[in-house]
């Protein structure tokens, strides 16, 4: 298993953040760093976490993505999980994340 890669990238009023590789605590240093400018950015509305190329996450995973819902509701920009299949689907179902997410 490959640790996490992590791409930002910015246009318009969203950002979006691609993940590749495995999704645990190890990554939440890189996890925050990728996602924090974006929601201090007056310009972004909209946060995109695409889960496309992940082929793991934990429940610390879960926690960050939570943390970052929080933020991102206090911050006022809405916030999608994309790409969601696999094991990571199953994972995100089972954790009721869909009543939590927009997942597309």
């Amino acid at each position: 298993m490959s640790a996490i890669q992590i791409k930002s990238t910015k246009e318009g009023g969203k950002t979006k953040v691609s993940l590749s590789g495995r999704f645990d605590f190890n990554s939440h240093r890189e996890f925050r760093g990728a996602y924090e400018p974006a929601l201090t950015d007056v310009l972004v509305r909209e946060v995109e976490i695409d889960l496309g190329a992940v082929d793991y996450l934990d429940s610390s995973a879960l926690g960050m993505l939570l943390l970052l819902r929080e933020k991102a509701t206090a911050s006022q920009k809405s916030l999608s999980l994309t790409n969601c299949r696999g094991i990571v689907k199953q994972v995100l179902d089972v954790a009721n994340f869909g009543k939590l997410f927009t997942i597309r």
